[in-house]
């Protein structure tokens, strides 16, 4: 008999759920698909210009504690209605960290938090909170980093995110093509703008790509193209790029090649220097400044946000509620006034037309 030459470095396997069994388990409801799809109608609506108001995607660096996020969410709602004349808001839902070497991986990878890594259970959260973020009338943002998982909650998802560190990946730009909601890429991680844009020109065709069918068997799926797709400026290595300048550099590339001029700033990350979470005020005031003066460039901006105000170690017992394990946060009392002054600007924005 000879010897077996595959799987010589796996130490264990373990089964998981199709999504259709969890889909069964925790089901869309159809009020709650009609609020999904007006949110993605809304979203393409302002990131193509057919709407004045100013999308936000808030929330968590990551979710590690669904309870707490939970009640997040509910807070969130409650200002995303006093304001949705002049923003609409998209709790930022994220489940899955990319990790430079290594780290906690998410909710996903880790739902315990002790290196167990039941990623079963973990899908079943994930898509538990999905449902009861969906159920207060919340939209929902998360990124897709492993390929395969968003067949598990892709249908509670308002907008999407390709990350900083798989931008450049074709099997991503391909996933993002076949996305059902908008979605957004973001600059590489040193700053480059151009790998960005060669992802939208790629999401915004055709492609084939292999993956899971809801049923958990293995398929190859052909997509239509995505055509709301858009840049995120986080900033990089190089420094922050959320200036006019930079945002009006990065829409003359973005028109050279004939794509949509409107951008999302990323406030966070190394536009604020990623451990000075404090420093997404400064960058939304200034942001804000631009939008009651006429600008119309920017269309949208993510913040990192949550109960508790910085960050906290994953490993360190008991962790403080509310506060989040990967990067540090702005506290929930300085994001309410940073989504009205958001607000206000676009109110001033549209004084000028009167």
């Amino acid at each position: 008999m000879h010897r077996p030459t595959y799987d010589l470095r796996i130490r264990t396997t373990r089964p998981l759920p199709a999504p259709s069994v969890l889909e069964r388990e925790l089901p869309l409801d159809d009020a709650g698909a009609q609020r999904i799809s007006q949110a993605r109608t809304e979203i393409s609506a302002i990131m193509s210009g057919g709407d004045d108001r100013l999308f936000v995607v808030v929330g968590p660096c990551s979710i590690h504690d669904p309870d707490a996020a939970l009640d997040y969410a509910r807070l969130l709602n409650a200002e995303a209605s006093r304001h949705a004349g002049e923003i609409v808001v998209a709790m930022r839902v994220y489940f899955e960290k990319p990790r430079t070497v290594l780290g906690w991986k998410g909710l996903i990878n880790d739902p315990d938090l002790d290196k167990t890594f039941n990623i079963s259970k973990g899908l079943r959260t994930a898509r538990k909170l999905m449902a009861d973020i969906t159920a207060l009338g919340l939209p929902i943002g998360t990124e897709f980093l492993e390929t395969t998982f968003g067949q598990y909650y892709a249908d509670f998802v308002s907008w999407g995110a390709i990350g900083a560190r798989t931008v450049e990946s074709q099997i991503h730009r391909e996933l993002a093509s076949g996305l059902s909601m908008p979605v957004g890429f973001k600059n590489r991680t040193d700053g480059d703008v151009q790998v960005a844009v060669d992802a939208i020109r790629s999401a915004r065709h055709p492609h084939w790509f292999p993956t899971l069918a809801h049923d958990g068997t293995p398929a190859c799926m052909q997509t239509t193209g995505n055509t709301d797709t858009h840049l995120v400026l986080r900033g990089g290595s190089r420094g922050p790029n959320y200036s006019a300048a930079d945002v009006e550099k990065a829409a003359g590339l973005l028109a050279r090649h004939g794509l949509p001029t409107r951008i999302m700033v990323d406030l966070s990350h190394a536009n604020s220097r990623k451990g000075e979470p404090e420093r997404q005020k400064a960058v939304a005031s200034d942001i804000a400044g631009r939008i009651a003066a006429g600008d119309l460039a920017v269309a949208a901006v993510m913040v990192e946000s949550n109960l508790v105000g910085g960050s906290q170690e994953y490993g360190a017992l008991p962790l403080v509620r509310g506060q989040s394990v990967t990067d540090a946060c702005l506290s929930w009392e300085d994001t309410v006034p940073l989504l009205s002054e958001l607000a206000g600007a676009v109110k001033a924005r549209r004084s000028l037309k009167a």
